[in-house]
């Protein structure tokens, strides 16, 4: 509790002032909990402070009714914008506890890429797992981890499809990114000082790619300048590959936006590489054929941010395609080859 306490104080979470008249203060309450290991023994204990808003009246103690967010591809961002402007960055240290630990994999032998080559995970095969919170605590791990992992976004993304009920063959596979991460500890971003802060992106999509429902997965990632800001590996209901264009166009036409926010304009189109020669032709062409219509809407955005001037499509070959790391397990030397691609550094590492 008082570390607590020192944590609010120090970060000036707010601030003394008069109590209006007519008005009553709002009151606080203590929240605690027990952190476990995976052995079950208490790792920690937790204590938060925390308003009793609950006792808020709209119109009289509030008058919004939800609380804006920041993105983390907006801090991407403009970490990439401070970086090459030599801007001053004051930064927060956040306690969180080094994963490897808590599963017991210390000594591990490290595996060099996360998932094995064109793995296909089903939630039918394999024995169930007598304790699934142990792997729903793990994957939870995980997800934050790809914030600033975008190497094992994939694998992460198609493990916690199965936290309702997760098996054996789940459970290794999230043991082997463990394994990769414990070969590879001092990954992440790198916001370089010399940069041209131009949007550049990539999309692709894995046609079918999902054994149990035979949907694709679909993934983008973009750059500003050769910096990595935004990612994504999503599973779609269609087998689209326009699915992935539109969504990356989305995306694009966002981050333009906070772009011209930080007083950085782009003004040329952004190269959007694909390696789908007939959506880029479909995107192109006013003509609608009857095999097209159900993916009429996304066509619609694709050409109409073409035909604005916004983006520029280009064809680049799937062995050179870096969102194809986010839409399937690679073999170990494309994988390696286009997770360098993506910017990641390993600070341990002397090169």
């Amino acid at each position: 509790m008082t570390a607590e306490l020192e944590a609010l104080q120090h970060n000036h979470t707010w601030s003394l002032v008069p109590l209006p008249l007519g008005h009553k203060p709002i009151g606080c309450k203590w929240v605690y909990k027990i952190k476990y290991r995976s052995d079950g023994t208490i790792e920690r204990y937790k204590a938060r402070l925390v308003a009793k808003r609950y006792t808020q009246v709209e119109g009289i103690d509030y008058q919004e009714t939800f609380s804006p967010t920041a993105k983390l591809t907006t801090l991407r961002c403009l970490l990439t914008v401070a970086a090459a402007r030599h801007w001053f960055i004051h930064q927060l240290d956040v306690q969180n506890v080094d994963i490897l630990q808590d599963s017991g994999l210390l000594g591990a032998r490290p595996d060099n890429f996360p998932m094995e080559q064109n793995l296909k995970l089903t939630p039918t095969d394999g024995e169930l797992l007598h304790d699934p919170t142990k792997y729903r605590r793990l994957v939870g791990r995980l997800i934050y981890l790809t914030v600033t992992r975008p190497d094992i976004a994939y694998s992460v993304r198609t493990l916690s499809e199965f936290m309702h009920q997760p098996r054996k063959p789940h459970w290794d596979t999230a043991l082997r990114i463990l394994k990769y991460v414990k070969g590879t500890p001092g990954q992440g971003l790198l916001f370089p000082a010399t940069n041209n802060l131009a949007l550049k992106a990539f999309c692709d999509s894995d046609w079918g790619g999902c054994r149990a429902t035979r949907r694709s997965v679909t993934g983008y990632c973009v750059f500003l300048g050769n910096a990595l800001i935004s990612w994504k590996s999503k599973k779609q209901t269609n087998v689209s590959e326009y699915r992935a264009m539109a969504n990356t166009c989305l995306e694009l036409t966002w981050l333009r936006y906070i772009l011209q926010d930080l007083k950085v304009l782009q003004t040329v189109p952004v190269p959007l590489f694909c390696d789908n020669q007939a959506a880029m032709y479909i995107a192109a062409n006013p003509i609608f054929h009857e095999r097209t219509k159900h993916i009429e809407i996304d066509c619609h955005i694709v050409r109409e941010k073409l035909q604005a001037g916004m983006i520029s499509p280009s064809y680049v070959p799937t062995r050179f395609l870096l969102a194809d790391v986010f839409t399937k397990a690679l073999g170990k030397d494309q994988f390696v080859t286009l997770r360098d691609k993506l910017g990641l550094h390993d600070i341990h590492s002397p090169t």
